[in-house]
């Protein structure tokens, strides 16, 4: 299989280095870190959407407006899932798998560029969603971003341990090296996606943490990440146990897995060049 990193939206607040670490200026980048699996049988998978094409065009309609200005969320069509697809040659009906982190905003967006592929999530996220009982619940999830998408496919926890997680292993219909890996707390059915390459493992661990550095430790993340990730988790004990798993996974197992988030603009930039995350045991 082959993986390409890709950015599928651009977010800007206000705040610079007190929210990415390295910004000169006073906006933030912050990245939206998808991956496009080319595989031998199953066509092109895509692990989270990013921002989608209506997203671009209409914004109001589809994204709450405290979240679109307190992100700054640009509109940049040219950064679209579909629109980096359609450069590298293929077509919308290429993409026959999508598997989602969660259901975030910024996460789905691009589901209904996709009508004919599949889509692999968590059940628990599903369910979760359906609710939408509070302010934050409906500001992020926005069924606008979904509308009339089909060939869901919600799992429990099923197979084999993956270093020590739960794991979702026999996705329907993919390779048996793409697996979800529950990491709750972010959303009640968050998930992490492992992808196994010739060359080790990828843990795309969507929102599970922010920022590269705090997989060293929870202090070295910036604090506007420390505030939003509080202020958008729906189980902050939970997230923060989960955080320190993936501590210890990465300090015991970097050289055979490369963990990233999604949103850590110099991260994405690392991964694209081929690179890894700095070493955790330095």
């Amino acid at each position: 299989m082959k993986v390409i990193h890709l950015n599928c939206g651009c977010m800007c607040p206000v705040g610079g280095a007190l929210y990415d670490g390295f910004s000169k200026g006073i906006r933030a980048h912050l990245a939206c870190h998808c991956l496009l699996i080319e595989t031998e049988n199953s066509g092109l998978v895509l692990v989270d959407t990013g921002f989608g094409t209506e997203d671009m065009r209409a914004p109001g309609s589809r994204l709450a407006t405290f979240f679109r200005v307190m992100n700054n969320i640009q509109r940049k069509p040219s950064l679209t899932a579909l629109s980096q697809i359609l450069a590298l040659g293929y077509q919308a009906s290429d993409v026959r798998h999508i598997v989602l982190t969660h259901l975030d905003f910024d996460h789905a967006g691009g589901l209904t560029d996709f009508p004919q592929a599949q889509i692999h999530l968590m059940q628990r996220e599903i369910d979760t969603s359906r609710q939408r009982d509070s302010w934050l619940a409906r500001s992020r999830y926005r069924p606008g971003q979904w509308s009339g998408v089909s060939g869901w496919t919600g799992y429990h926890v099923s197979g084999e341990k993956w270093f020590g997680f739960d794991a979702v292993t026999g996705l329907k219909g993919l390779p048996p090296e793409i697996l979800l890996i529950p990491l709750p707390g972010h959303t009640q059915g968050h998930a992490g996606i492992a992808v196994q390459t010739d060359t080790g493992w990828l843990l795309h661990g969507g929102d599970a943490w922010f920022y590269q550095r705090e997989l060293e430790h929870p202090r070295h993340c910036t604090p506007g990440l420390r505030f939003y990730q509080w202020f958008m988790a729906a189980d902050n004990d939970v997230r923060r146990v989960n955080q320190q798993r993936l501590r210890e996974l990465a300090r015991h197992h970097s050289a055979e897995i490369s963990l990233f988030c999604s949103h850590d603009f110099r991260e994405l930039e690392r991964m694209i060049a081929g690179g890894s995350p700095p070493d955790q045991n330095r």
